[in-house]
C-alpha cells in the first residue's frame, strides 16, 4: 500500500518532458538571413614540404590526391585530398609575400591554416558580415583554388580559427 501510493505521487508530479519540434527555432527573435552557411568545404594545412605531405596522404594513406596548382594571386600552392566527406588542401608558399610562409615562420612543422565553409550568397555573407562588425580581409571576394569567389574573416572574429567563406 505504502509503495502504489508513493508510485501514484511520482507518476503524477514528475515533469513533462518537453521537446523542441523542427519547425521552432532556436532564437526566435532573430531575423533569417539573406544568406545561408552551408557545409564545409575543407580544411588547409600548411605544409613546409609539400611532396612529403602529398606521398603521406597518396602514398601511405591511400587518398586521392590532386596535382599541384600555382596561385600566384593568394601566394600558395595547393593540393588537395579527397575524403569522401569534404577535403583537405595542403597549402605550401609560392613567392616571397605569401601568408604560407609567414604562417611557417612561426609554425615550422606546418599546421592547421584555415577552414572553408560553402555559402549560397557571398555577396550577401559580406554585406551582413560587415553590418555585424565582422572583418573582412578583402575589399571584394577573389577567385579561389576551385574557380570561386572566396573571402576570408579575421580570426580575431572568429574565435582564433581563420575562416574562409566559398561561394557554392
Amino acid at each position: 500500500r505504502f509503495f502504489s501510493g508513493l508510485l501514484t505521487r511520482l507518476q503524477t508530479s514528475a515533469p513533462t518532458i518537453r521537446t523542441l519540434s523542427s519547425s521552432n527555432s532556436f532564437s526566435p527573435n532573430i531575423p533569417s538571413s539573406l544568406w545561408k552557411l552551408g557545409r564545409l568545404n575543407h580544411v588547409a594545412i600548411a605544409v613546409p614540404d609539400l611532396e612529403k605531405a602529398r606521398s603521406l596522404y597518396k602514398d601511405v594513406l591511400g587518398a586521392q590526391v590532386s596535382k599541384t596548382l600555382a596561385l600566384p594571386e593568394h601566394g600558395v600552392y595547393t593540393v588537395f585530398v579527397e575524403l569522401g566527406n569534404t577535403k583537405l588542401e595542403l597549402l605550401h608558399p609560392l613567392g616571397e609575400k605569401s601568408p604560407i610562409a609567414s604562417f611557417l615562420q612561426k609554425n615550422k612543422t606546418g599546421g592547421m591554416h584555415h577552414i572553408c565553409i560553402e555559402v549560397d550568397d557571398i555577396k550577401a555573407a559580406m554585406t551582413e558580415l560587415k553590418e555585424k562588425k565582422i572583418q573582412i580581409l578583402s575589399e571584394e571576394p577573389k577567385i579561389g583554388a576551385h574557380g570561386k569567389p572566396v573571402i576570408f574573416l579575421h580570426p580575431k572574429d572568429c574565435h582564433g580559427v581563420l575562416v574562409e567563406l566559398e561561394q557554392a
